[in-house]
């Protein structure tokens, strides 16, 4: 019973900072509207790169997922960016983003040269693309807060994103999977990757309802994002029996 206690005080404790984080820093609701137009601007002319069109939107991406973790940084540990912050950013962590993509992509490739022929036809290609879900959604969940908050690199951040939810994926899943949940009400989004901006520029042009739905599915994501970030830092900082020796005083 002493585990749920303590989950109901930390997420109860993590909500209330969480929000009211985000109230002052609000200006976050709108950085996904400045991706979304960074990157369909970026896809109109990628084609100028050739060849090099998909290392180019690639590049640009990281960048994007840069400059989003170093402002949930700023957030996390000084409750507040600036506009300079915004501009330092896109660089920040674009190698570390950058490498993660890249493993990323060697490990996708390897499994479904060597491993999909033999799960696949052992078991079907359900199976397979679960794993791969299991893999991406479940073990690396905390894969964005390890980058920001942990000062590995990209292959350390991996591991240690993974060692993460091993120790806490109780206390880690049950708020988030919460979180998701919500965003996905009211996004009409079934899966929700953290390294998106929720909802793309195409829902704005639906007209007024578009121009809401975009803001609440900004506005919880933001919200979610901060959250998982001041959780992630909880859980790292401090042992159940530390936590419940503290709320005792």
């Amino acid at each position: 019973m002493s585990i749920f206690m303590d989950i109901y005080y930390m997420n109860l404790k993590t909500a209330k900072k969480a929000f009211k984080s985000l109230m002052k820093n609000w200006l976050i609701i709108f950085t996904g509207l400045v991706y979304s137009t960074i990157l369909f601007i970026g896809t109109l002319i990628s084609p100028l790169f050739w060849i090099l069109s998909r290392l180019f939107l690639l590049i640009l991406s990281s960048a994007m997922v840069s400059n989003y973790l170093y402002l949930l940084q700023q957030i996390i540990e000084k409750d507040r960016f600036s506009l300079q912050d915004f501009k330092d950013g896109f660089l920040i962590y674009l190698r570390k983003v950058w490498t993660v993509y890249f493993i990323g992509f060697v490990a996708l490739l390897g499994m479904d040269i060597f491993l999909r022929p033999i799960i696949v036809g052992f078991a079907g290609p359900f199976v397979y693309h679960f794993g791969l879900i299991f893999l991406m959604v479940f073990l690396l969940n905390a894969l964005p807060e390890t980058i920001y908050q942990k000062p590995y690199n990209g292959w350390e951040s991996i591991k240690s994103s993974v060692d993460f939810i091993k120790v806490h994926w109780i206390e880690w899943y049950l708020p988030n999977i919460l979180l998701i949940v919500i965003l996905a009400f009211i996004t009409g989004s079934a899966l929700i990757n953290v390294f998106d901006n929720v909802t793309s520029l195409g829902t704005i042009t639906q007209g007024p309802f578009g121009i809401i739905l975009y803001l609440l599915g900004q506005l919880w994501f933001s919200y979610m994002m901060i959250y998982r970030g001041f959780l992630f830092e909880l859980l790292n900082t401090s042992s159940r029996r530390k936590r419940m020796f503290m709320r005792n005083m």
